[in-house]
């Protein structure tokens, strides 16, 4: 099947503009802690502006996935990228906790606005056997943008000679340039043609499916516990590695290089997708994925040397590089029509939710059982996730033709030669030839 968009050139200019925006937030958000604590925040009142960024905006997640299911999905990456510039800005003139917490929200609204737009057009430009393909490639400019984003902010923050509030400052002007300048890749992203996959047209439904109704869709809430489960693992990965270095006296230097080992998996990782799943059906390979994340996380915990932990970190990043794009497919695939955005929008919503309940359940563990702790508790989290994943693959029939493929593979071998002889027993109606 053609694409329904000639060429990726749109899919290769939305990913340079996720890189820059990625990479901005990334920045800003560490830099955000350093002015807060400038500012003369504590730990508490940092857990809080860091809360805000992730809760404030999951009151307009599904608002803004309605009104992208029955309109255009283009205006939100501008206001996606004006929302996040603002807030980066005004967070750098910000003289109070307040104020800070309050264009820390504007950032995170932003940059969901950004990343709802952004993967509706995949979506709906992406014929269905290429979804897995062009999600994987997306999700490649958030992977880049997180690799640098951190690195950045660590080279303009300082706290030498009581210079930590100017820095902060400077590096979140910074980074509402970089989120600005993703606007000159932010032409021709989406186009309107009769007959596009996926887009809102006749042929979508009138009516609104209620969140209960996509929550309650076969392979919503699994792709979505799936995401939630990814990205725990690494935002609480990224949180507590740190801490493990200090505690087996690995210096920060080694610490950066590994985080950004476990990146350049997950870029790796997601350049290979196409012919992993050809390998092995996307069912398969998002088992396999979350089962190998599991025991890598658990092999953490153990007291073992740098090197080791290196290995140990690449395996876990090219494993945690399925998760986000697989789900993204598996979520837009189970949705109802018409009612896709709003399904990737709620996705996006539990991601937020699983980035303020995770790290909080961490944090008790590691007070309570040492900072191995929250590495065993993701390793059962990505254990469940395996088996929520592999759940499509029990109580079907082995002689089933469609086995362990995605639904326009399903598709394409019920609509072959040799299986359009069956149509009447199938139930088609179809004429033999």
């Amino acid at each position: 099947m053609k694409s329904s968009e000639p060429g990726r050139g749109w899919l290769l200019r939305l990913v340079i503009a996720f890189s820059f925006t990625q990479g901005a937030v990334s920045m800003a958000r560490p830099a955000v802690s350093y002015r807060a604590l400038a500012l003369g925040a504590d730990a508490r009142a940092i857990g809080v502006i860091a809360g805000v960024y992730a809760l404030l905006p999951l009151f307009a997640a599904v608002p803004l996935g309605r009104r992208t299911d029955h309109g255009r999905c283009a205006p939100l990456l501008p206001i996606g990228v004006a929302l996040i510039a603002t807030g980066c800005a005004l967070s750098g003139t910000a003289g109070s906790l307040p104020a800070m917490a309050a264009w820390s929200g504007v950032m995170g609204l932003g940059h969901l606005s950004f990343v709802i737009g952004a993967q509706s057009i995949v979506a709906r430009q992406s014929a269905p056997d290429e979804q897995d393909r062009n999600f994987g490639h997306f999700t490649i400019g958030a992977s880049l943008g997180q690799l640098i984003g951190p690195i950045a902010a660590g080279l303009v923050v300082s706290e030498h000679d009581g210079a930590m509030g100017r820095t902060s400052a400077t590096a979140l002007f910074v980074s509402a340039a970089l989120t600005a300048f993703s606007l000159t890749s932010l032409w021709r992203i989406e186009r309107r043609r009769a007959g596009t996959a996926g887009a809102p047209g006749k042929e979508a439904p009138a009516r609104k499916v209620s969140v209960r109704g996509i929550l309650t869709t076969r392979g919503v809430a699994s792709g979505m516990f799936i995401s939630l489960a990814v990205l725990s693992a690494t935002d609480i990965l990224t949180a507590y590695l740190p801490v493990v270095g200090e505690q087996r006296g690995i210096s920060p230097a080694v610490v950066g290089v590994l985080l950004s080992l476990r990146a350049a998996a997950t870029v790796a990782c997601r350049l290979a997708i196409t012919p992993m799943i050809r390998l092995m059906s996307r069912t398969v390979l998002m088992a396999v994925s979350c089962l190998g994340a599991a025991l890598l996380c658990a092999g953490i915990a153990l007291p073992v040397p740098a090197w080791a932990l290196g290995v140990l970190l690449a395996g876990l990043g090219f494993c945690l590089g399925v998760g986000q794009p697989l789900s993204m497919t598996t979520v837009v695939q189970a949705a109802p029509e018409g009612a896709r955005s709003t399904a990737l929008a709620l996705r996006l919503t539990g991601n937020r939710l699983g980035q303020v309940a995770a790290p909080a359940s961490a944090g008790v563990l590691a007070g309570l059982a040492g900072t191995a702790a929250p590495f065993v508790m993701l390793g059962g989290l990505l254990l469940i996730s395996a088996a929520i994943a592999v759940r499509p693959l029990r109580g079907r029939p082995p002689a089933d033709p469609g086995e362990g493929r995605s639904a326009p593979e399903k598709r394409r071998t019920e609509e072959s030669p040799a299986s359009r002889g069956t149509g009447a027993s199938r139930g088609t109606g179809r004429p033999p030839g």
